[in-house]
């Protein structure tokens, strides 16, 4: 076989990384990939968001499969381009991309479906907006409707926050056209955790859990991020948890979809917040998380290709996964300054030391080469990942490849994990 990835990031390497262990796989390109990918893959200068010179690559090169790792071309439409050169995608087409791609219609359909999720109204107009944040109870959660590189999602402590994140997104444009309208819901405030699952439309395999660090200090302090580490399995997602979420959540959404004519064939992510009376949704995802696949798919045992394919055909049906036994984490090691404003082009030294460590692997996430030598070029440098017999030990795994490695203020969290070991 031969694959196409589609993304340059620690998501897309781990991607890579587990398709190239299947022995199915002859060849595998990655568009744009990085150079940790580039051990593994022919990269191939093309943008993840140009969708007509991915598909004409794909076209070209007669690829068995294309796995889309980031959200704007799932979005703008790759998938949709791609079925109709006949050519098989792992990933919903653009239809079901407005999961991710639209809040308000995600929210408007778990309402019709009673999806358990956070109560909530959304506006156009900035005045109505803020007359109704005027009259809520606090924390307030503040949305900007479209996609927002993961940054539109505003939690303000009062009417003053609320009304200023409000100017910002819907008067300010900070978001762009993203920001033309906004949901405003109630604050959940509990135990979050990530949910996976494999769908082809109708039937639903979930994954491990897993559960992912937004905020960038220690002690889940400052801003959120794009995620500073995950781990897996997550305890706080029981097996009782699991398939309540299953059942009110994953399946009624899969199925709802497919009721309207929007069949759902690809990853299926669900953020969720383990609430007293059970799990609610915070948000979807057409895609895999990042940096939750660091830490699931190495523990997966099965052959992934084969799982695509089949969720590529809509003939997923009788399938089941196994898993390794232990736990996964991964420490992002961080450029000084990450999320806000970061320098690049920083050496890095020790990642062969790092990724020579028994049961470690060290993915490439804004990485580039500068003359020969692995430089930083983004927010999220790397993902350090190790499996062990349980999470204290794949902690301590990854902890001790992370000391390996350097690059001027470098910046990771000490406490990945933590709340499970607790």
């Amino acid at each position: 076989m031969k694959i196409l990835v589609v993304g340059g990031g620690g998501r897309e390497h781990t991607l890579v990384w587990k398709i190239s262990q299947s022995p199915l796989v002859k060849e595998i390109y990655c568009a744009p990939g990085n150079p940790g990918i580039a051990s593994l893959a022919r990269c191939v200068p093309i943008d993840a968001g140009d969708i007509k010179g991915l598909t004409a690559l794909a076209r070209q090169e007669r690829m068995d499969l294309t796995v889309v790792g980031p959200e704007v071309p799932l979005v703008e439409g790759l998938g949709d381009l791609l079925a109709a050169e006949g050519l098989p995608v792992f990933g919903p087409q653009k239809a079901a991309a407005a999961l991710e791609g639209s809040k308000i219609f995600t929210k408007d359909l778990m309402r019709r479906l009673q999806v358990p999720t956070a109560v909530y109204e959304t506006f156009a107009d900035f005045d109505a907006a803020l007359a109704y944040a005027r009259g809520q109870k606090y924390p307030l959660v503040v949305k900007a409707e479209g996609l927002a590189a993961g940054k539109g999602v505003i939690i303000t402590a009062d009417f003053a926050e609320a009304e200023a994140a409000l100017r910002s997104i819907m008067l300010d444009k900070v978001f762009g056209s993203a920001g033309n309208r906004v949901v405003v819901e109630e604050f959940l405030k509990w135990e979050e955790a990530s949910m996976l699952a494999f769908t082809d439309g109708e039937t639903v395999v979930p994954m491990i859990s897993s559960q992912d660090h937004k905020a960038v200090y220690d002690g889940d302090q400052g801003p959120n991020t794009g995620g500073m580490g995950a781990y897996a399995p997550a305890p706080v997602l029981t097996a009782d948890l699991l398939q309540e979420a299953m059942e009110r959540v994953m399946e009624p959404v899969v199925h709802g979809l497919r009721d309207m004519g929007i069949p759902y064939r690809g990853v299926l992510y669900a953020g969720l917040m383990l609430m007293e009376e059970g799990p609610k949704v915070l948000e979807f995802n057409v895609r895999f998380g990042d940096p939750e696949t660091q830490a699931v798919l190495p523990l997966m045992q099965t052959d992934m290709v084969p799982v695509m394919q089949e969720v590529a055909r809509g003939s997923l049906k009788g399938l089941t996964l196994d898993w390794y036994a232990g736990s996964c984490a991964c420490v992002v090691m961080a450029s000084g300054g990450y999320p806000g404003s970061y320098p690049k082009g920083l050496p890095i030294t020790g990642l062969e030391a790092a990724g020579a460590l028994e049961q470690v692997s060290v993915f490439h996430a804004g990485t580039a080469l500068q003359e020969g030598d692995i430089v930083t070029a983004g927010g999220r440098v790397l993902g350090v990942t190790a499996r062990g017999d349980d999470l204290q030990d794949a902690l301590k795994r990854a902890y001790r490849a992370v000391d390996l490695i350097h690059f001027p203020d470098a910046h990771f969290r000490r406490d990945i994990g933590q709340k499970a070991l607790k």
